[in-house]
């Protein structure tokens, strides 16, 4: 492998950037219109256009992007997140053309790219699953299984993730809107309609295993992280480790990540995501994202270790040291995720860059694909920047938080860096006695 091409944009295009150029590898870029002079194109090698703003007209064509890695003879293609890194169709592709694929094998991404299928799949592993439901045929179905199961309930897209899609439903009323409301998004974002049926746990905390599937079929644990602080069931605010859990909890939930991972033969990063339920202290499985996550900056910083670089080495057929990969990770790390956008109704708000000036310190990492001149578009994600921070123990590293986002300057689009001193000054945050529900609480 000699070049890596990133079927991507933005923070996460730039963040795998840096991992390519450490390892020598050529770092070959794509772009849409709107990127033309985006960061990530800045910083690769080479960059090919495949297509005009819109991520269906780009960066989500996948016969433009692959016709992109040919023209520019990349060896390998490492999706990052989002658009096309779930994508069972695009991967194959990818193998097909002769391409390295830096991401599992298409056999977990099919498992797990359905969630009732993985759900089915996780229950034969003796893995613990939320209640709930297959997928859903029409409204006297979905209230018949809701009567059945009891309210509130959540209507899930059976593909895709992220939190898109997600609706709570506490009455039959409710859920005809949920039902609408979701089928919607999830054609719109996943090519799909079809939905099903959770259990909604009003009192949880949600709870991942990072996991590195080696190529010698042993399942590595890199560490758990906290992702409890969501809008919209998107999160926000993301801590490693969950400093909630007993050592016999931690030692079960690895034991549940594991099991997960090893039922689908799983290779590369992945990351199971699991609720805790508050009042009975038992975890569930809600999905596997067979991808990098955006929070994974947090367990790099606890556990020292690179995952991108792990995910290289594994999509280049070494074989990693799983004792080094799972020694015990140092301190706790924080990541705030910048958005373009107002911080209390968390509408999006765009536009030009014209002050960009990020904190500096041992203590931070900040991973950004923009700067000072650039654009924050409305055709993508509003995420400017990831905020993180690594100290001794979660009270200093809150407070380093909330010392950084004072110092962050950022004029022109709207951001949502208030956001963090109004977290940090909510006493159920501040002594970790909180839920998911804690945003809705403080707006």
């Amino acid at each position: 492998m000699k070049s890596v091409l990133i079927a991507n944009r933005g923070e996460i295009a730039c963040r795998i950037f840096r991992t390519c150029e450490a390892l020598g590898l050529e770092k070959l870029a794509v772009y849409s219109d709107a990127d033309a002079e985006g960061q990530h194109v800045r910083m690769a090698d080479r960059a090919v256009r495949i297509g005009e703003g819109p991520p269906t007209a780009s960066y989500l064509n996948t016969a433009a992007v692959l016709d992109a890695a040919e023209a520019l003879g990349a060896d390998a293609i490492h999706p990052g997140y989002g658009f096309l890194s779930e994508n069972v169709e695009f991967a194959a592709a990818v193998l097909k053309a002769g391409h390295i694929w830096i991401g599992p094998g298409i056999h977990a991404m099919e498992a797990m790219s359905q969630k009732v299928r993985a759900r089915e799949l996780m229950r034969a592993a003796g893995v613990p699953v939320v209640p709930g439901s297959e997928a859903l045929g029409e409204i006297d179905d979905a209230l018949r299984r809701a009567a059945s199961m009891g309210y509130p309930v959540m209507v899930k897209a059976a593909s895709g993730g992220g939190g898109i899609g997600m609706s709570i439903a506490h009455t039959p009323d409710d859920l005809t809107a949920a039902l609408e409301t979701t089928r919607s998004r999830a054609q719109r974002f996943f090519a799909g309609d079809a939905v099903y049926l959770e259990k909604y746990i009003s009192r949880a905390r949600h709870v991942e295993v990072q996991v590195l599937g080696l190529n010698s079929g042993a399942i590595a644990v890199v560490g758990d992280r906290d992702c409890s602080v969501q809008r919209r069931h998107q999160k926000v605010l993301e801590e490693a480790p969950c400093s909630i859990l007993t050592s016999d909890e931690r030692t079960r939930l690895y034991e549940i990540a594991r099991a997960a991972a090893a039922q689908v033969q799983y290779r590369g990063a992945g990351t199971i995501e699991m609720i805790l339920d508050l009042d009975s202290r038992d975890f569930y499985f809600l999905e596997m994202n067979t991808r990098l996550q955006v929070e994974h900056p947090v367990t790099e910083l606890v556990s020292g270790l690179d995952l991108v670089e792990a995910q290289i080495r594994i999509a280049a057929g070494e074989d990693l040291d799983q004792d080094l990969l799972e020694q015990a990770g140092r301190g706790h790390a924080i990541e705030f995720r910048v958005y373009a956008e107002d911080p209390v109704r968390f509408l999006p708000g765009p536009g030009r860059i014209s002050r960009w000036d990020p904190p500096t310190g041992p203590h931070l990492r900040i991973d950004s694909g923009y700067a000072r001149g650039d654009t924050v578009s409305t055709f993508y994600d509003p995420l400017m920047a990831k905020l993180c921070v690594h100290a001794p123990d979660r009270v200093t590293a809150l407070e380093q938080l909330t010392a950084a986002a004072s110092a962050f300057k950022i004029e022109g689009p709207k951001n949502n860096l208030d956001l963090v001193r109004r977290l940090v000054d909510q006493p159920q945050f501040a002594a970790n006695d909180h839920d998911t529900n804690l945003l809705g609480q403080i707006s």
